[in-house]
């Protein structure tokens, strides 16, 4: 399944008990047109008020019920900030985060002294000017295989802290600045992180060359914020031709 939603009112993907959130609505669902309460995994595990636009989700049942007679017996049932665009029968042994090869996340940032009022759930209200160019400099110090500890949050517990982004643009589209961020893997929070240092580059709180020590730190304490979560987006997840890519 090829799912989006709105997270705002999400305790994010993960299921938890006696919290509202993507993957336990999806299960709940499911459940009522299966008769049975599939696992369902997911290609990444968003954060609360986290969005997607591309997730994508797979479970296995014993239901014969044709890909297309599920896709709309679904959307029938899901809430109104939840829909699944697309569902169809994976190949035998397919496991959504395993075998990806990228994901794609953008992070809306919103240039203004206005409030956003119609958008302001979906982006990072920035009141102050932001120089793009230093930022758009910092980021390509990023880009590549890194050890990106410093962009971890905190309550990971992961060993490996090493990653590939593969592309970080900043890209103007009117009154907002689009972080595009494409990597391999992400630690937990890693883009927010990011994003968040990138603008105390921005708005020339910290020289570009800053970004570079950081990376060499390897200690969170070292970076930037973290930028909130309602502005960061999962657009797209990336698999190889013979796992449906």
């Amino acid at each position: 399944m090829t799912v989006q939603y709105d997270g705002t009112n999400y305790h994010g993907w993960q299921e938890q008990p006696g919290q509202a959130t993507v993957q336990g609505t999806l299960v709940e669902c499911l459940a009522t047109i299966l008769r049975e309460r599939p696992a369902v995994e997911g290609a990444g595990r968003t954060d609360a008020g986290v969005h997607a636009l591309g997730q994508v989700a797979a479970f296995k049942t014993e239901h014969l019920i044709l890909a297309d007679r599920l896709w709309a017996a679904v959307n029938s049932r899901l809430p109104p900030d939840i829909s699944v665009t697309d569902v169809r029968e994976a190949p035998p042994g397919f496991r959504p985060s395993h075998y990806a090869l990228s994901k794609h996340y953008r992070y809306r940032v919103y240039r203004s002294p206005l409030k956003p009022v119609f958008e302001g759930r979906y982006v990072w209200h920035w009141y102050q000017p932001l120089a793009v160019e230093p930022m758009r400099e910092a980021a390509r110090r990023l880009v590549g295989r890194h050890d990106f500890a410093s962009f971890e949050g905190r309550g990971s517990a992961r060993e490996d802290t090493v990653r590939e982004i593969l592309r970080l643009d900043i890209v103007e589209a009117g009154p907002e600045l689009h972080f595009e961020v494409e990597g391999d893997r992400f630690l937990y929070r890693m883009v927010r992180n990011l994003v968040g240092t990138l603008t105390e580059v921005g708005r020339g709180h910290r020289p570009v060359e800053w970004v570079g020590q950081v990376l060499e730190a390897k200690d969170r304490m070292a970076a930037g914020p973290t930028a909130p979560p309602n502005g960061l987006v999962l657009v797209e997840v990336r698999y190889p031709p013979e796992w449906g890519g």
